[in-house]
C-alpha cells in the first residue's frame, strides 16, 4: 500500500461491503483497490463473514485520496459517521499473529499447554484454597474469643 494514495475509512456498519465502499469513494477519483479486512468468524456459522468496521481505499493519485478525505471525513454512510484519513503503514511487519497474544494460537497451545491435571495448577489451587480456608477459620476463632471476652466484662 502506498500510503499517500491509500485512505483509511473507519466506522461503517455491517451493512457496508467492498462494493458499497467503492460506490461511495469512486466519486473522488480512480479507485485502484478497496479492502475490508474480515474479522474472525463464528466457527459454528462458517458462512457468516463479518468485518470490523474499517477498510482501505487506494486511489490512482494522492490528490484524489486527499479529496476523498476532505469530503468524507466525519460524513455519514448509511447512518454511521465515518472517520477518513491517510492510511499509515504498519510499524512492524506482522509475523504470524500480529497483535494477538501467543496463547491465542492453536499451534502454540498444542505445543506448550498442558492439561490442568498435569500442569500442577490443580494441586497448587487446592493447596492455596485449603490454606486460605484454614486462615479464615483461625480468624473466625479469634473473633469469637474476643466477642466472648467482651460479653463477660
Amino acid at each position: 500500500m502506498e500510503s499517500k494514495k491509500t485512505i483509511f475509512v473507519n466506522g461503517f456498519g455491517d451493512d457496508v461491503d467492498e462494493a458499497a465502499l467503492l460506490e461511495t469513494f469512486v466519486t473522488f477519483g480512480d479507485v485502484i483497490e478497496v479492502q475490508i479486512p474480515s474479522a474472525a468468524t463464528n466457527p459454528s456459522q462458517p458462512t457468516e463473514t463479518k468485518h470490523r468496521g474499517f477498510g482501505f481505499v487506494t486511489y490512482a493519485s494522492s490528490a484524489d485520496a486527499q479529496d476523498a478525505i476532505d469530503n468524507m471525513d466525519l460524513n455519514e454512510l448509511n447512518g454511521r459517521v465515518l472517520k477518513v484519513s491517510i492510511a499509515r503503514p504498519l510499524k512492524a511487519p506482522l509475523q504470524g499473529l500480529g497483535n494477538r497474544a501467543v496463547w491465542e494460537s492453536e499451534d502454540w497451545l498444542q505445543q506448550y499447554a498442558k492439561p490442568l491435571s498435569r500442569s500442577g495448577g490443580a494441586a497448587l489451587r487446592a493447596q492455596h484454597d485449603s490454606s486460605v480456608g484454614a486462615e479464615a477459620d483461625e480468624k473466625d476463632g479469634e473473633q469469637r474469643n474476643e466477642d466472648e471476652n467482651a460479653m463477660e466484662e
